[in-house]
């Protein structure tokens, strides 16, 4: 794949996404929330922090607006009561779910 048709993929995505009745995500928030649901857990704000190198009243924000859509869920760490462990959820994961197939979809329109 050329840079141009990189490029060209994530404008149609993005632009599916806007189109679509989607949560509005950040980068930082879409980032955040692929580690989750790509790298296994168990998923920390402090290691959050330290794997998108950001601070972690930046990963407190973002969790809070996706907790709020239901994408991600928050539980104090029975084994430890300073840390708070981030869920995945249903609707996260089928979120993630139909941005892969998104992204497929749309490779598929590329022109060769």
């Amino acid at each position: 794949m050329r840079p141009s048709q990189a490029l060209r993929l994530w404008q149609q995505v993005m632009l599916s996404q806007v189109r679509e009745d989607a949560p509005d995500l950040t980068m930082r928030q879409t980032a955040i929330l692929f580690t989750i649901y790509l790298d296994p857990p168990p998923h920390t704000v402090r290691g959050l922090a330290a794997r998108l190198n950001v601070t972690k009243p930046v990963i407190t924000r973002a969790l809070d607006t996706m907790g709020a859509l239901k994408l991600v869920s928050r539980h104090r760490d029975e084994l430890d009561k300073r840390n708070v462990l981030i869920k995945r959820t249903v609707e996260g994961a089928l979120f993630v779910e139909r941005f892969g197939d998104g992204i497929i979809a749309k490779a598929h329109e590329l022109p060769i």
